[in-house]
């Protein structure tokens, strides 16, 4: 992948629909990310990200592939004045990742025996962009706390900020 793309790939003791309906149920979601998604999973449409209440909604907000069990993918969250002070982020880094372009996440969801493969790529980010290494440390943490999950029943602890 080029410097624009992050990519975070695991495998998962679960099943393609399973896995899907993690990444799309909004009981789901808030598990293990504190996130619960509100759309219908079709291409185009919106998505909003509802954290404990505090909404996010932009018309640029959409699913851009959407094949249960098999792939998602949809535009990341506008960066709002809310959800900086929500997240405690200094207004400086605020103002940088909101003038930075909006990116893309996409999920590969793959049959690999007993296991599903799970690729997550984030890409369209600046190359020397803030967002690029905040998802970094983000991704590999949400996606071991969705792991947990699924193979558990129980997610993982917020990692601390």
């Amino acid at each position: 992948m080029d410097s624009r793309t992050f990519v975070y790939t695991t495998y998962i003791r679960t099943t393609p629909d399973e896995l899907w309906k993690a990444l799309t149920d909004p009981d789901s979601t808030r598990r293990y990310w504190g996130v619960a998604f509100e759309s219908d999973w079709t291409p185009g449409a919106p998505m909003v990200w509802d954290e404990t209440g505090r909404r996010t909604a932009d018309p640029e907000q959409v699913v851009l592939a959407a094949e249960p069990g098999r792939l998602l993918s949809y535009t990341w969250h506008t960066f709002t004045p809310a959800w900086a002070e929500a997240v405690h982020l200094d207004p400086e880094v605020y103002e940088r990742l909101a003038r930075e372009p909006r990116s893309t996440v996409t999920f590969l969801i793959e049959p690999s025996g007993d296991t599903v493969k799970l690729t997550v790529s984030h890409g369209d980010l600046a190359p020397d962009g803030l967002m690029k290494g905040m998802i970094g440390e983000g991704w590999p943490a949400l996606v071991s706390s969705l792991k947990s999950l699924l193979e558990t029943g129980e997610e993982l602890p917020e990692p601390p900020r």
